[in-house]
């Protein structure tokens, strides 16, 4: 949790439990360059101090594509993948605080649009945990759930 990596192809990314958290993918197909963040939160300012960019989507989301940029990839071409930010438990009443899934996905949803990085496949939102593997040979996700496997 809270971490990104980058790296191109042939290797693999993966990030393991996914419950409220987002796993973000970004893939640059001309380079083969990708990666991924597992984001915790949506805003930094939810925290009382910062220390661990990737923790946050507005912090972990343009630090990640700084890294891919700097491995060769080009925004222009990079796409996302994003899965998670499920409820994992009953919340009853108005407090959306208590939302972090839904909140999650919103916060990258948001920032992806400001920073014109496309979204071309989701699976969000649902009360299962989800982990996920990038592969960096076509940039495709593949996401294992209790009740199975689904490549997007």
């Amino acid at each position: 949790m809270a971490e990104f990596a980058v790296s191109r192809a042939p290797q693999k990314i993966t990030t393991l439990g996914l419950g409220s958290c987002v796993g973000a993918s970004i893939f640059d197909p001309l380079v083969k360059v990708g990666g991924m963040i597992h984001i915790m939160l949506p805003y930094s300012s939810m925290a009382l101090k910062s220390e661990n960019p990737a923790k946050f989507a507005d912090t972990g989301l343009p630090l990640l594509v700084e890294r891919l940029e700097q491995l060769g990839a080009s925004r222009s071409r990079m796409f996302m993948k994003i899965v998670g930010g499920a409820e994992m438990f009953k919340i009853d009443g108005p407090d959306d605080r208590l939302r972090i899934g839904a909140r999650n996905i919103e916060a990258v949803e948001s920032i992806c649009q400001e920073m014109s990085l496309p979204i071309v496949a989701r699976s969000v939102g649902g009360n299962t945990g989800k982990s996920i593997v990038l592969n960096l040979e076509d940039g495709s996700v593949q996401i294992r759930m209790i009740s199975g496997i689904i490549v997007i």
